[in-house]
């Protein structure tokens, strides 16, 4: 198993870049492909972006460009950098770990990832 803690949240104005963090603990983080998910209020959870194994990402098409992620297996931690936010991104963002066996696959449905952490609130004001 693997235990995940986002940390980096907070409040910014729109057009701030904020970074988050997602720090496992367990399991070698290496073992697993994360996804970064968010739900804003009243709304579905959503995948925003996610890293394979072998360091490949895949991004939804409302973050590209503005979103990216990377990892350090070393340090056990992905993180998530977010540019030009606005406030269309107010979220709480969870980080989370799929098993799958593949290197270079991401999933997107919730479903697919068994572990998650706590979630971060973001909030972007206009």
């Amino acid at each position: 198993q693997v235990q995940l803690v986002e940390s980096g949240g907070g409040l910014v104005q729109a057009g701030d870049s904020l970074r988050l963090s997602c720090a496992a603990s367990g399991n070698a983080l290496s073992m697993y492909s994360i996804g970064w998910f968010r739900q804003a209020p009243g709304k579905e959870r959503e995948f925003v972006i996610g890293i394979s194994r072998s360091g490949g990402s895949i991004a939804a098409d409302s973050v590209k460009g503005r979103f990216t992620v990377s990892r350090d297996n070393a340090k056990n931690t992905v993180y998530l950098q977010m540019n030009s936010l606005k406030s269309a991104d107010t979220a709480v963002y969870s980080c989370a770990a799929d098993s799958l066996v593949s290197t270079v696959r991401v999933r997107t449905t919730p479903g697919s990832y068994e572990f998650w952490g706590q979630g971060a609130q973001v909030t972007v004001s206009s």
